[in-house]
């Protein structure tokens, strides 16, 4: 999924196309970067326990899993995906303002479910206009979305630098601007037309499965590495609240969220290389086990440096992982059912991320940062499951390429 093309003008794309597009990516990338690490906070400040936090940042995840793939089948029929994606940014933006007159578990759940369902579709829209692109102009999609990863970093090193000074009310104003930035995305991004193939999110509710989706391999693959992205849930939920606990400062936070990202992002600058050397099933397999071991050291008492190593492993336990995953669709499913296999793996991991982010509630109120043991279990799961997959496998589609398959 690599062309020359770079940031030039290209003969029949919209000026500018892949620079507005890598400004769009960023505008979802800041909101994400406040409101994963931090909006946990305020839910704190709000004297919610562990338990009605769990089921706050639960439940808008199983909504957004069926109001997804609902506005993307809108987007492919109206002919312009970026009129949903206005849609999408001012309805956002409005449910953020509305968060500065709500207090009490029960309006916030059902502010934040709102508030996740319009944002759901954002940055898979996004993702279609900037795959067209690529389709049809030959663009770089890895080189436009690398933007929206370093926004991501700066918006958690701002807001851990607000968070220190303001404690968890510096929350909603960063948020709303952050959903501020999503409407001037909305206004910038290309207008490309009706699309010439679904959008990768409109096809869980459109499409069925593909034989090539039944197979076992496939199946085994995606519900695997799902589980390891589940896995995640508890770091999302409660790793700010307990390093907040353990008085680490909001500039430190800030600096742990972002490393795992950086991380991320140089093990996608160096993922040709390590196809050319690794079988993809070593890949996935390595990534499984990578997270199992990060959960089961997480409780340890351990000074920043520790958790720091910690977060740099998320190259392995998410960036690896998830060019693994794409390569090998590539491989097995036909190109016409890409679709399909794309809205299989977004359905799979918003149902798994929502349960583990339930249980995780639960788990964190009961047995604090030993929770995290729990979170070792569900990547356990996953990797059985990657590992069950390799030996289902043919054999011929197992040997290492000497160019990256698209991720």
């Amino acid at each position: 999924m690599t062309a020359p093309s770079g940031f030039t003008v290209t003969a029949g794309a919209p000026p500018y196309f892949a620079a507005r597009i890598a400004l769009v990516f960023c505008a979802p990338m800041m909101v994400n970067g406040i409101a994963l690490p931090f909006f946990p906070v305020w839910l704190e400040t709000l004297s919610m326990n562990d338990f009605q936090i769990g089921i706050v940042l639960a439940l808008p995840m199983f909504v957004r899993v069926f109001t997804a793939p609902a506005a993307g089948v809108i987007a492919d029929r109206i002919g312009e995906r970026s009129v949903v994606l206005m849609w999408s940014g001012v309805l956002s933006l409005a449910t953020a303002l509305l968060f500065f007159g709500v207090h009490g578990f029960w309006p916030v759940l059902l502010l934040y479910t709102l508030q996740c369902a319009v944002y759901s579709p954002y940055v898979p829209i996004t993702d279609a206009i900037a795959l067209s692109g690529v389709r049809r102009w030959n663009f770089d999609y890895s080189r436009m979305r690398l933007w929206g990863s370093l926004a991501f970093i700066v918006a958690t090193m701002i807001g851990g630098w607000l968070a220190g000074l303001y404690g968890g009310a510096m929350v909603l104003p960063a948020m709303a601007a952050a959903f501020a930035l999503t409407v001037v995305g909305a206004v910038i991004v290309p207008k490309i037309g009706r699309p010439r193939r679904p959008s990768p999110i409109a096809a869980i509710a459109t499409m069925p499965a593909a034989r090539t989706l039944r197979q076992r391999d496939v199946q085994l693959m995606l519900i695997g590495v799902s589980l390891v992205n589940a896995s995640h849930a508890m770091l999302y939920a409660f790793s700010v609240i307990y390093w907040r606990k353990k008085g680490f400062s909001g500039t430190d936070i800030g600096l742990l969220w972002s490393v795992g990202v950086l991380a991320e992002v140089i093990l996608f600058a160096c993922a040709v290389r390590l196809r050319r050397r690794f079988n993809l099933w070593s890949m996935m397999i390595f990534g499984c086990s990578a997270a199992v071991g990060r959960w089961l050291v997480f409780p340890l008492e351990m000074p920043f440096a520790g958790y720091f190593v910690l977060q740099c492993l998320h190259a392995f336990t998410f960036a690896l992982l998830h060019v693994s995953v794409q390569s090998r669709m590539v491989e097995r499913v036909a190109e016409e059912q890409e679709a399909a296999a794309q809205g299989l793996y977004f359905f799979y991991t918003g149902i798994f991320m929502a349960a583990a982010t339930f249980i995780s509630g639960y788990a964190f109120n009961w047995y604090g940062v030993d929770g995290f043991y729990l979170m070792s279990v569900i990547a356990a799961a996953g990797l059985v499951c990657v590992v069950a997959g390799r030996f289902a496998a043919p054999r011929l589609c197992d040997q290492p390429q000497s160019v990256a398959s698209g991720g």
